[in-house]
C-alpha cells in the first residue's frame, strides 16, 4: 500500500490489529511504526522481528523515501530532516497518534532527528543498533577485531568515497554486522537502491551530530545496542544513552550482539521491547 505524504507516496504495510477483544469491548495495542537501516533499502529486513511483534502491537512497515518501494523523491531531498517530516506526515495521513517508533541503525537516526523535531509526536521511541554521530575512529578497530586488517580498510575507503567500494564493503565488511547466520535470500528479495545509501553516506553521514537535539526528546526511550557491533559500536551507545533525558531513557546492551541486535539477541530483544511497550 502507498499513501500521499507530502510531496511523495510511502509504501508501507501493516500486520496486527489496533483492536483486540478483551472481554465485554475492545482494547487499543500500541501502533509501532518500523524504521528500517540503510538507506536504500526497504523494510524487509524486519522480518521475522515484525510479525513476533505483532503479537502484542500493531506493527507499521515503512520504506523510506528513496528507498524500497516508495517514491524516490530526488538526492536534494534525502536527509535526515525530510525523512523525520515524512515519518510526521504518514502518522498524519493515517491519522496515527502517539505512535511507538522504532529505528534501526539508519532508520534509528531518522527516528532520533523525528522525535527531536516533533517532541510531543511520538508515544514512546526504541533506537536499536544506531549512533547519534559517525565516529570512524571507534568503528575501524572493531571492523579489525571481527575481520581483520583489511575489513577495517575496506570500510576506511568505503566511507571515505562509497560509490566505488560498495561491492567490496557488502561482501567482505556486511556479514561482520552479525553474529547469528544470515537469511541466503535476505539481500535478493530487497529493492535496493545503491545511489541513496551511496549519498548519504557520502554526504550527511560524515557530518551528522545529532547528540545535542536529543534533548528535546520528550518520550520514554528504549536503547537496545549489541558489544560486537563494528557500526555502532558500545562507546557510541553509552554517548546515545548520555544524550538523551536521563529520568526518559532506559538501555540494554547484549554482549553477544552483533549489528543485527533483533537477530543476534531475538528473544532478549523481543522480550526488552514487549515489556517497554506495557510499562506505563
Amino acid at each position: 500500500m502507498r499513501v500521499q505524504a507530502g510531496d511523495v507516496r510511502l509504501f508501507f504495510e501493516v500486520e496486527g490489529t489496533k483492536l483486540v477483544p478483551d472481554g465485554p469491548g475492545m482494547r487499543e495495542r500500541p501502533t509501532v511504526i518500523l524504521l528500517h537501516g540503510g538507506p536504500g533499502v526497504d523494510h524487509t529486513d524486519f522480518r521475522p522481528f515484525g510479525s513476533a511483534l505483532a503479537e502484542v502491537a500493531q506493527v507499521v512497515y515503512l520504506d523510506h523515501r528513496g528507498c524500497g518501494r516508495s517514491d524516490r523523491s530526488g538526492p536534494e531531498r534525502w536527509n535526515l530532516a525530510t525523512w523525520a517530516d515524512d515519518v510526521r506526515a504518514f502518522c498524519d495521513a493515517l491519522e496515527i497518534q502517539r505512535p511507538v517508533v522504532l529505528g534501526n541503525s539508519f532508520g534509528g537516526m531518522v527516528a532520533q532527528a523525528y522525535a527531536a523535531r516533533y517532541p510531543d509526536h511520538p508515544g514512546k521511541l526504541i533506537l536499536t543498533s544506531t549512533t547519534a554521530k559517525l565516529r570512524l575512529d571507534r568503528m575501524l578497530p572493531v571492523f579489525e577485531r571481527l575481520g581483520g586488517a583489511r575489513a577495517a580498510d575496506i570500510a576506511r575507503r568505503f566511507f571515505a568515497d562509497p560509490m566505488p567500494n560498495f561491492h567490496d564493503y557488502i561482501r567482505v565488511c556486511f556479514p561482520l554486522y552479525r553474529q547469528t547466520p544470515a537469511d541466503e535470500g535476505a539481500l535478493q528479495r530487497a529493492v535496493i537502491h545503491l545511489d541513496v545509501g551511496g549519498y548519504f553516506v557520502g554526504g550527511e553521514m560524515q557530518t551528522y551530530d545529532l547528540r545535542a537535539d536529543l534533548a528535546r526528546v520528550r518520550c520514554p526511550t528504549l536503547v537496545l545496542s549489541g558489544d560486537l557491533d563494528p557500526f555502532a559500536t558500545s562507546a557510541d551507545a553509552r554517548d546515545l544513552v548520555a544524550a538523551l533525558p536521563g529520568e526518559l531513557v532506559q538501555a540494554r546492551h547484549f554482549p553477544h550482539a552483533g549489528h543485527a541486535v533483533l537477530a543476534d539477541a531475538r528473544a532478549e530483544a523481543l522480550a526488552a521491547i514487549r515489556a517497554f511497550l506495557g510499562a506505563t
